[in-house]
């Protein structure tokens, strides 16, 4: 697993990158935080520490850095080869000679003292031209140096983002799927993840995490893909105004439905999968005014609630929905913030419900009367289920691999809490078999 901060500049002259850099170091804090990183890298707690400072307010600085520092697979935090350079121009700047004024006693003589002040204009002008020298001969060097390390890091940063199949094709669902305009924004890779997921069998999970700035905003997205396959797209605005608009390349509709089926058509464009034909199909049969409708094995749940919305394709069979297996759009404040698709993750197992809400119930309290279990070094084995309340939940979930079967979940409620703060009894009842899938203790 790796993880890594890289800059690639916007379009646009040099000295609009410089002028970025110099506006994040107009706050003392952000200097003193560069500071303290040119020693030693630290936590965030240590910087909270040393800055005496509320924890939103560095985290505040720490965004506005942006490039000037990195984050550590340890958690902590150091320079990046921008900040570097960025310290040197700092203490550059701050170690210019001091203009120092030379005083000098008044003579008697009036011919004496009008000399004397000739000398020390002269040495007053003198010492000015030297530090304005000075300090122009720093900055300018400072500014090179500057200059090249940014130069070296967008060449890093242009070669991470093309250099794997994920990262080209998270810029093509950027650009092509959700019509971001990247060209408008200063686009940072700011993280590039990978390794198992054990909640999903070891499944190979990469996640990339881009930062999207301009003048207006600050924009997070996150790109997520599993064994090879996208997975997840979440838009997260960190500074705009109210209900900020990311710069699209093209007019997005004003409708969520419209909207919808624009996405899952340029998505079916990239992916050329058979399931997004088939969704494409079904959106193309859907009014406005109808709610859930089915196709096949695909089925249309829609919630709409002023200016949020949300638009779930779940796989369906024999009455039975397989919501795991599903590609799910979310609209907030009227903005496409979200795209799931862990269709092509799950298989399915079985579609036969041959226990019921009851049976199921029973099972479950069938279990409970023989189960326990250990807290503080005694074991507990006596207690009492209610008989109400009780919950049952139905969802099918993957009993080998990633392979879906029917599910029930049940939840006994206890009449105390028991050792080890256990109120309540959680029992997973496969609904094809009948069979205990799981049983544990729960607590509120």
């Amino acid at each position: 697993m790796y993880q890594s901060t890289r800059v690639l500049g916007m379009s646009g002259s040099e000295e609009e990158t410089y002028s970025a850099m110099f506006s994040s170091l107009r706050h003392p804090a952000r200097r003193k935080i560069l500071r303290m990183l040119s020693e030693k890298s630290m936590t965030f707690s240590e910087m909270l520490d040393q800055l005496g400072i509320p924890s939103s307010h560095l985290t505040y600085h720490l965004e506005n850095l942006g490039e000037l520092v990195a984050k550590k697979e340890d958690g902590t935090y150091k320079l990046s080869s921008f900040g570097e350079a960025a310290v040197v121009m700092m203490k550059g700047a701050e170690e210019v000679p001091a203009v120092q004024k030379k005083g000098f006693s008044s003579l008697p003589l009036r011919w004496k003292s009008l000399l004397a002040i000739f000398i020390i204009c002269i040495v007053i002008l003198a010492s000015v031209s030297y530090g304005q020298y000075a300090a122009y001969n720093q900055l300018s060097k400072d500014y090179s140096n500057l200059g090249a390390s940014l130069e070296k890091a967008q060449s890093q940063n242009q070669q991470l983002l093309s250099g794997s199949a994920s990262a080209d094709e998270a810029m093509t669902i950027i650009r092509d799927v959700f019509q971001i305009d990247v060209a408008k924004y200063q686009v940072t890779l700011l993280s590039d993840t990978e390794g198992p997921e054990a909640d999903l069998g070891g499944v190979v999970e990469e996640v990339l995490t881009y930062s999207l700035v301009n003048n207006a905003s600050n924009i997070n997205l996150i790109l997520t893909f599993r064994n090879g396959n996208f997975s997840l797209f979440q838009l997260n605005v960190i500074e705009g105004v109210t209900a900020f608009t990311p710069i699209y390349t093209q007019r997005q509709p004003t409708d969520f439905l419209t909207a919808v089926r624009n996405i899952i058509t340029r998505y079916e464009s990239v992916d050329n999968a058979s399931y997004l034909n088939q969704m494409s199909q079904l959106l193309s049969a859907v009014t406005a005014t109808q709610q859930d409708q089915t196709l096949g094995n695909i089925k249309l749940e829609t919630s709409i609630n002023g200016e949020n919305a949300q638009y779930s394709l779940l796989y369906t069979a024999n009455n039975v929905d397989f919501a795991a297996k599903s590609l799910q759009i979310v609209f907030e404040n009227g903005i496409m913030t979200s795209l799931s698709d862990d269709w092509p993750l799950y298989s399915i197992g079985s579609t036969q419900v041959n226990i019921t809400q009851d049976q199921a119930i029973q099972i479950a309290r069938e279990a409970a009367s023989t189960f326990s279990w250990t807290a503080n070094g005694v074991k507990v084995s006596s207690f009492t289920v209610l008989q109400e309340p009780v919950s049952a939940v139905f969802y099918p979930t993957p009993r080998s691999d990633l392979t879906l079967f029917p599910y029930w979940y049940i939840t006994l409620y206890l009449d105390k809490v028991y050792p080890g703060g256990v109120n309540s009894i959680g029992v997973g009842v496969w609904a094809d078999t009948g069979q205990v899938a799981n049983i544990q203790t729960l607590s509120s």
